[in-house]
């Protein structure tokens, strides 16, 4: 095998191979003769063709390309985008389409097309088989429209004479179906005979005895019909010719015959002889070969018939690829009527005379036969369909495809006899502008014949080369203050494409406005002068793009840095410094910080600093600008400190400059508020029941003395607002009603307000008390002021309403025991005292006088016992802030005895919140007649409270009742001995004094208590030198007898917490109040007085004793 059969061989086998991913066939069936756009199918449907390319998951539009070759006339279309099929304006005409053959119902006529699916990644090659069904387009015809036959006379009844048949192109039912003979005369009948070959051939049927002397011609109509919709026909004069008698009629030794004959078989050649017998004798034994009606001038025009001998001859060429099978009638006639049939079958057998066909479809379309592709194309780019054929059949019909030389070319098969031509590798326009080959079609025969066409690709250059920078950063430096238009450097780029594709422009990026670049050259120059301090490099990009379709371009980064010059002075942040120190700031403490720039760099950016003009009052350091302190600050001695400072850079030459520096000393927190308003820590506002919500009731107002924030005063209730009835503002100290208030509101309230300052690092803080009583009038100031007083004992934490009992419900036993004791030590001393009346005279009289003196001072007993029966179940408190009398219990045989002192206290919650160093000053006084029925604002009047301080860092121990009332040396007691007891358990006015039966005589502080193993008594020393005393025998459970120790107990002299909100106004007097007439019922005065005292007494003792 040499080298020439291998290529052939490896061609036939790539040949045979078929993909059929790509190559897909379909067929349809049309009818003939249809109108223009008349669709005939969709390929992408009938086909199931997705749109979805399956490697990516994106949908793409394909490309429809019908196949065709140049200059055909298409019979159908395919719309390019829907792929559906359509027909032209070029008729289907099945009987034009398929001439030259016998066509049977059961033969096909169809044509074939190819149609390609673009783009590659989607691509396909449909083959599309058409059939094309007949439609009765056509009417049978007889072969001449006058039928000549000849009878003779003595023909039998029924004997029956063939009729020429009638044709009719169309096929199956559309064909010949049906003659009918017109005219018939009764003598002449029609039968239909229908050979194997499914054709229909008409005979005459002589129907009565013929006499040709009668009657020698009868003229007559043939018509024939085909089976279409609608029915087509055709007519024929059908003339018969009586003759004379010839009764025996030639006969073909066989009656079909098959024959093969080459198709190079040359003209003369002798296809058959054929040879009939006729038992006749004589001229009527003479037969004459003639081709049947049947038979297509085609075929008699390529054989010869010699109408003596029957030899059937060649007479033109054969071509089996025009007509392989020919059919031929012969008729044997020896003048009768009823010629002999014969069927001659002539096969032309194959030869190898036709070389392979190549078809070249483009599916590129060339230009003047040159087909022009991309570089950029992909690989398998569909160029050409190639169909190759051979007309021959057999080995001589197989056919190869093959490309005679190496080119990125190759044929891909898609069926048996087609290709593809498609690109095999990357196309490169810079190596190989143009290609030329030839594709060779190769049969199987022998010899075997080729067949080449010439295939001229030319490649179009695209521009797929960016320009490439010869750098791809480009690094400048220059000096700032430079000139205007300075040449920098020269930027370059090139291109390996050609044409316009290689022209390069340069253009400049963004932040690039310093800078001009000439497009075509690359010259960069500088616009405008660079000024390092405002900016010290520039970075920017140049694009060099080529004039290709579509641009292609590339970058390189330029750099440019400006080198510095000492063009700038040291600059400070400020012109005027001024820091802020405190005025206990220690020595050699940092006061501030310079802070001084320059805008050069290195060298020239190197500052040092200076002082000026200081008295070495600070230090400077002279590169990190921190400022110490070289002196004490007192802000007494100097507020202030000014001097200059200096800045120097190291610049050549050097550049300076100076700033301004202030120290300011500032003061520190050390001053608490103080109030002004209230001016006491016992005023009161009235607050009536009528007035409405956020209206100002009070106001609170403090000072600082401090400056700046340790100045500034937030003012905040901190107690006595459980009810939420009041709100202070923050900022003014304005106290507004929160709600309207309720007739359960009346009374007297007590606001704990804490003045605040916003002083730092540490805030200093003073409480003051307002107090705001709840009622529609006041007019009785006394009372308010009596209450206001009485508070001082209910801690600052808690509300005045909310003082628990003192007591528990197991001392109310001791008390009423005390009380029936008492009641009967009276009724005793009544009795005795009526013996007595008479001893007491003088003193009773002595009473009298005095009394004219002090009887405005002795309030109403009756209305003190109607209070103390409405109250005797009331405890006092257990917890008093003030007004404690302290007992001191000594030893009979001790000498010395110490007077009685106290101090007011706070308690710890008091003692937090630290009322402020402020002297509220008493109360301004008030002068009443010796008559006047307000005792207590006389007594307020005459005996002001005193001022008491609370100093905030001294602490106050709760546990031991040593805080006792300093009371006023202007005050005394009036009364004996059961006036202590008394008012120390029910009055709530320690300035007030009680009738007694003993003169009235006034008498002074220090009361004091003496104590013995075996009983106690209390000794009121009165002025004129006698004593009161009131004594028990025996002490508590907890006391042993005997104690030499010196005991202290407390004596309340305030009435208990609930009695602060009763509201019975002091002003409700009886008959028996201090304005009575003083002679009346003084032995009942005498008598009461003894037995208040003595019952006082025992309740006093009972309570100590408890």
């Amino acid at each position: 095998m040499d080298l020439r059969d291998f290529y052939l061989l490896a061609a036939l086998i790539a040949c045979l191979r078929l993909d059929s991913a790509i190559a897909q066939e379909l067929i349809y069936t049309i009818r003939e003769e249809l109108p223009e756009n008349v669709p005939i199918g969709n390929i992408p449907k009938d086909l199931n063709i997705s749109h979805i390319n399956a490697a990516t998951g994106t949908s793409a539009s394909l490309v429809y390309r019908l196949v065709s070759k140049a200059g055909d006339a298409p019979l159908v279309k395919v719309s390019s985008s829907t792929g559906e099929i359509f027909t032209t304006s070029n008729r289907i005409d099945r009987e034009k389409l398929c001439a030259g053959g016998s066509y049977a119902e059961e033969n096909e006529c169809f044509f074939e097309l190819e149609v390609v699916i673009l783009p590659n990644d989607f691509f396909r090659l449909i083959k599309i088989k058409i059939i094309v069904k007949d439609t009765n387009d056509n009417a049978p015809m007889f072969p001449s429209p006058v039928i000549n036959i000849s009878i003779p006379e003595n023909t039998l009844i029924n004997s029956r004479f063939p009729i020429p048949s009638a044709t009719d192109p169309d096929t199956g039912f559309n064909g010949v179906q049906h003659y009918e003979l017109l005219n018939g005369q009764s003598v002449f009948g029609l039968d239909i005979v229908e050979t194997p070959e499914g054709e229909k051939w008409p005979q005459l049927i002589v129907q009565q005895n013929l006499d040709r002397e009668q009657k020698d011609t009868y003229v007559m109509k043939i018509k024939v019909e085909d089976g279409g919709t609608p029915q087509k026909s055709s007519t024929a004069i059908l003339q018969v010719t009586v003759s004379d008698v010839n009764d025996n009629r030639p006969v073909f030794k066989e009656g079909q015959v098959e024959v093969h004959i080459p198709e190079n078989a040359p003209v003369g050649t002798s296809v058959i002889q054929l040879h009939a017998t006729d038992a006749d004798v004589g001229s009527n034994a003479e037969i004459q070969y003639i081709f049947g009606a049947q038979v297509a001038p085609a075929t008699k025009r390529l054989f010869a018939l010699n109408n003596t001998t029957g030899l059937i001859t060649v007479q033109r060429s054969l071509d089996r690829e025009e007509t392989a099978i020919h059919k031929v009638t012969v008729l044997a006639s020896d003048g009768s009527s009823t010629p002999a049939r014969a069927t001659v079958t002539i096969n032309v057998t194959d030869v190898n005379d036709n070389p392979p066909n190549i078809d070249l479809r483009y599916i590129i379309s060339p230009i003047n036969g040159t087909v022009y592709l991309s570089e950029k194309d992909p690989v398998n780019t569909k160029i050409a369909l190639i169909t190759v054929s051979d007309k021959d059949t057999d080995v001589n019909g197989k056919v190869i495809c093959f490309i005679e030389r190496e080119v990125p070319f190759h044929l891909k098969a898609v069926y048996d006899n087609q290709y593809l031509l498609e690109t095999s590798s990357l196309l490169d326009y810079e190596g190989t502008k143009e290609f030329s080959f030839k594709i060779v079609a190769s049969d199987s025969g022998k010899p075997s014949l080729n067949q080449t066409a010439l295939v001229r690709v030319k490649l179009e250059d695209e521009n797929d080369n960016p320009p490439v920078f010869n750098q791809p950063v480009i690094e400048l430096s220059v000096s700032e203050n430079n000139r205007r238009g300075l040449y920098l450097t020269t930027i370059s780029a090139t291109d390996e494409d050609s044409g316009k594709n290689a022209d390069i422009v340069y253009q400049l990026g963004p932040n690039a406005s310093f800078f001009d670049l000439d497009r075509k050259t690359g010259v960069l120059t500088a616009s405008r002068v660079f000024d390092r301090e405002e900016q010290e490099r520039f970075i920017f990009t140049v694009t060099a793009r080529d004039n290709g379709t579509p641009p292609l371009q590339s970058q390189a980064a330029v750099i440019v840095t400006v080198l510095d010059e000492n063009d700038n002075s040291p600059k400070f942040t400020h012109n005027h410094f001024q820091f802020f120190v405190s005025e206990n700031l220690p020595k050699y403490s940092t006061v501030g910080v310079i802070t001084v720039t320059d805008a050069d760099a290195g060298e020239n950016k190197a500052v040092t600093l200076s002082i000026l003009n200081d008295n070495e009052n600070f230090v400077l350091d002279p590169f990190s600008g921190v400022i110490k302190s070289n002196v004490s600050f007192d802000r007494e001695q100097q507020s202030s400190y000014t001097f200059d400072v200096k800045a120097t850079d190291g610049g050549q030459p050097p550049r300076s400059s100076t700033a301004k520096v202030t120290i300011n000393v500032m003061d520190v927190n050390d001053n608490s508020p103080v109030v002004i308003s209230p001016p006491s820590n016992t005023s009161f506002k009235l607050v009536p029941l009528s007035a409405i919500p956020g209206s100002v009731v009070a106001e609170v107002f403090a000072v600082d003395i401090d400056t700046g924030m340790n100045a500034e005063l937030k003012y905040t209730i901190v107690s006595g607002n459980n009810k939420g009835l009041f709100r202070i503002d923050p900022v003014t100290g304005n106290i507004t009603l929160e709600e309207k208030p309720a007739s359960t509101d009346v009374g007297l309230h007590r606001l704990v307000v804490n003045i605040s300052d916003l002083g730092y690092p540490k805030s200093l803080h003073t409480l003051v008390l307002v107090f705001l009583y709840v009622n529609d009038t006041a007019g009785n100031a006394s009372y308010i002021y009596d209450l206001i007083r009485r508070t001082m004992e209910t801690p600052l934490d808690r509300n005045i309403g909310d003082s628990s009992q003192p007591y528990q419900n197991e001392d109310y036993l001791t008390i009423m025991i005390a009380i029936v004791a008492g009641a009967m030590v009276v009724i005793v001393v009544i009795f005795i005292t009526v013996l007595v009346r008479c001893r007491h005279a003088s003193r009773f009289k002595a009473a009298q006088r005095s009394k004219q003196g002090a009887e405005w001072m002795s309030p109403n007993q009756e209305n003190k016992q109607h209070k103390k029966k409405k109250r005797k179940k009331r405890k006092s408190p257990k917890s008093s802030l003030l007004n404690f009398v302290t007992i001191e219990e000594s030893k009979p045989d001790d000498a010395v005895h110490e007077p009685i002192n106290g101090t007011i206290s706070l308690p710890a919650e008091l003692e937090e919140q630290s009322i402020g160093r402020y002297d509220w000053g008493p109360a301004p006084p008030t002068t009443f007649k010796p008559n006047s029925p307000d005792l207590a604002k006389h007594y307020k009047s005459a005996s002001p409270q005193p001022a008491f301080h609370l100093k905030p860092d001294t602490p106050v121990s709760v546990k031991k009742h040593h805080v006792i009332q300093e009371l006023p040396l202007d005050n005394t007691f009036v009364g004996g001995c059961d006036t202590l007891s008394k008012r120390s358990s029910t009055s709530s006015d320690h300035f007030s004094a009680s009738e007694c039966s003993e003169p009235v005589t006034l008498f002074k502080l220090p009361v004091s208590l003496h104590t013995s193993p075996s009983q106690r008594h209390v000794t009121f020393h009165l002025p004129d030198g006698s004593q009161e005393s009131c004594s028990d025998s025996g002490l508590g459970d907890h006391e042993p007898v005997g104690s030499g120790t010196l005991i202290s107990h407390p004596l309340p002299l305030v009435q208990p917490q609930d009695e602060f909100y009763d509201q019975v106004s002091p002003d409700k007097r009886t008959e028996a109040d201090g304005n009575s007439d003083p002679n009346s019922g003084e032995s009942s005065k005498t008598l009461t007085a003894w037995s208040c005292s003595v019952f006082w007494c025992a309740l006093y003792l009972s309570i100590v004793d408890k």
